[in-house]
């Protein structure tokens, strides 16, 4: 297995796992940040285990994110070039405030693993990847260290 397929295989084992503001705790609580940062933290031999977002609240500020996956994360990528095993960051209403994990979907095209409180219940699930009005493209990196395998 590649880093890229153990990064999806481990996100997929989070899903189901309830949605739980700053929660950071497999089958019991996560929120889309969590999805990216156990996965790294799983998957990744050079993140450390406090690697994590800073403090943060349900209402985003509109840097914060973005620019914490700018210093943290690894290589940028394009949403053209985006494959299974990248991290993407998306907005939902003004500011950039979603993460998620690209995945390939069992029925083609990529697949977004991520923490949604807007789910029924709300846990994390795995949807096929499309940009909504509601659900727009703000970023996409590498994770940290990918460059080196």
């Amino acid at each position: 297995m590649s880093l890229r397929d153990d990064i999806v295989a481990y996100a997929r084992t989070l899903l189901g796992t309830p949605f739980h503001m700053n929660a950071r705790v497999p089958r019991v609580g996560i929120d889309c940040a969590g999805v990216l940062v156990l996965a790294a933290r799983r998957c990744c031999p050079f993140v450390p285990e406090d690697f994590d977002l800073p403090p943060y609240t349900g209402t985003p500020d509109g840097h914060t994110m973005i620019e914490w996956c700018n210093k943290y994360m690894g290589a940028p990528v394009t949403k053209a070039m985006m494959q299974p095993g990248d991290a993407c960051v998306m907005r939902t209403a003004n500011y950039p405030q979603h993460l998620g994990v690209i995945g390939r979907h069992a029925h083609g095209g990529l697949s977004l693993i991520h923490a949604s409180n807007s789910a029924s219940p709300p846990r994390v699930i795995e949807t096929t990847l499309v940009w909504l009005p509601n659900q727009r493209f703000i970023a996409a990196y590498q994770f940290p260290g990918m460059d080196l395998f």
